[in-house]
C-alpha cells in the first residue's frame, strides 16, 4: 500500500521551498521530503547550502542580511504556512518507469506522486580538513562561493586565497580581486586547466598571484582563519601563507546519486538536463529546479527562481493530466 500525491518535492533549500510555496497556494497539497543530515565530508543538512553559510547580503528583501539557516526557516514556514507537509526524510530511489511515480523513501516505505519536482541541489567539494570544515560552519572566513561571501566586510582589502585551477576558480579569484588586496591562486600543479581566456582575466589584475605546485595541509585559525599551512607537490616542503579568508573552487556535486537507472537525462557532469528552458525533465511529470540542474549560476536567488518555474509548470501539467485518482489516496 502507498500513498498517492499529487505532487512531490524532492529537496529543501531556496529551490525546493518556492516550488512548495507556489505549489501550496495552488491547491497542489505538495509533500516535502527535506532529507536528513549527513557528513560528506562538510555537513549536508536540510535546507541545503545556504545551511552553511553565516551571512547572506545579496538576496533581495534582506537590506541587513540574514542568516542562510534563518532564511530556510523562513522559507519553510512560509511553505507551511500554505498547507505544505514535510517530512524529514530521504528518497532513496525512484521508479519513473510508469504513472504514478514510485518514491522509495529512507524508512523503507514507499510513496506514489503523479508528478515529481527535483530539487535536491549540489554539494561543494572540499578538501575534508578538519579546521576548514569547522571555520567555514561558524563563519570564520572559510567559503566555497566567492560570490555569495567574498564582498562582506571582513575580507575586503585583505589578503585572500582561492584553491583550484580550473574555470571556476579563475572566476572566483577574479571576482574577489575587485575587494581584496591581494588574490593569491593555490594550484597543485604547475600549469591551470582553466581556459586560456578565463587565466589572462585573472592574471591581468595587479593584485592577482599564483602558488603554483601547493596543497593545502592544514587551516589554521580559532574563530577566523589566519593562515594555511600549504606543501609543495614536488619537493615535500612545508610552509605558510597568512591569509584572511580561503575560498574553495575544487568544483561541486550534484546531489543525483539515488537517481541512477531513472531514466533521467543528465549532463557530463552529473546534473539534470533541461531540454527546454522551462523545468521539465526528458520524462513527462518530472521536474527540475535549482543547483541539481544549474551548474551555472548557483545562487539561492537564481534556485528560488527555478522553483517557482518548476511548481508552475508541475502546476499546468498535472491540470493536463486525466483525473483518474482523488488527491492523496492509498492507492
Amino acid at each position: 500500500m502507498s500513498t498517492l500525491h499529487d505532487l512531490v518535492i524532492i529537496g529543501s533549500g531556496p529551490a525546493g521551498w518556492t516550488a512548495a510555496i507556489y505549489a501550496a497556494r495552488a491547491n497542489l497539497s505538495p509533500i516535502v521530503y527535506s532529507g536528513v543530515p549527513k557528513q560528506n565530508p562538510a555537513p549536508v543538512l536540510p535546507g541545503g547550502q545556504l545551511m552553511l553559510t553565516t551571512e547572506v547580503e545579496n538576496y533581495p528583501g534582506f537590506p541587513d542580511g540574514v542568516t542562510g539557516p534563518e532564511m530556510m526557516q523562513m522559507f519553510q514556514k512560509q511553505a507551511e504556512r500554505f498547507g505544505t507537509k514535510v517530512h524529514q526524510l530521504d528518497v532513496d530511489k525512484v521508479d519513473f518507469s510508469e504513472r504514478p511515480f514510485t518514491l522509495h523513501l529512507s524508512n523503507r516505505e514507499t510513496v506514489k506522486a503523479r508528478a515529481v519536482i527535483i530539487a535536491t541541489g549540489a554539494t561543494a567539494n572540499w578538501l575534508g580538513l578538519d579546521n576548514e570544515l569547522r571555520l567555514a560552519q561558524i563563519g570564520g572566513g572559510v567559503s566555497a562561493c566567492a560570490v555569495c561571501d567574498g564582498a562582506l566586510p571582513h575580507f575586503r582589502g585583505k589578503h585572500l586565497a582561492v584553491v583550484g585551477g580550473g574555470d571556476t576558480a579563475m572566476e572566483e579569484a577574479h571576482y574577489l580581486a575587485k575587494f581584496a588586496s591581494k588574490v593569491t591562486v593555490i594550484h597543485r600543479r604547475d600549469e591551470f586547466r582553466a581556459s586560456k581566456v578565463m587565466q589572462e582575466r585573472f592574471l591581468s589584475q595587479p593584485n592577482a598571484a599564483v602558488r603554483w605546485n601547493a596543497v593545502v595541509t592544514e587551516v589554521l585559525g580559532d574563530d577566523m582563519i589566519t593562515a594555511v599551512r600549504l606543501r609543495d607537490t614536488q619537493t615535500g616542503e612545508e610552509s605558510e601563507m597568512e591569509v584572511a579568508g580561503l575560498f574553495l573552487a575544487i568544483g561541486h556535486t550534484p546531489a543525483t546519486a539515488f537517481l541512477r537507472d531513472s531514466g533521467l537525462d543528465f549532463d557530463d557532469a552529473g546534473y539534470i538536463r533541461l531540454p527546454t528552458r522551462s523545468s521539465r525533465t526528458n520524462i513527462e511529470g518530472v521536474f527540475a529546479a535549482g543547483d541539481v540542474a544549474d551548474h551555472e549560476y548557483r545562487q539561492a536567488v537564481t534556485a528560488a527562481g527555478m522553483g517557482c518555474q518548476a511548481a508552475l509548470d508541475a502546476e499546468r501539467w498535472l491540470a493536463e493530466q486525466p483525473q483518474e485518482h482523488p488527491q492523496t489516496q492509498t492507492a
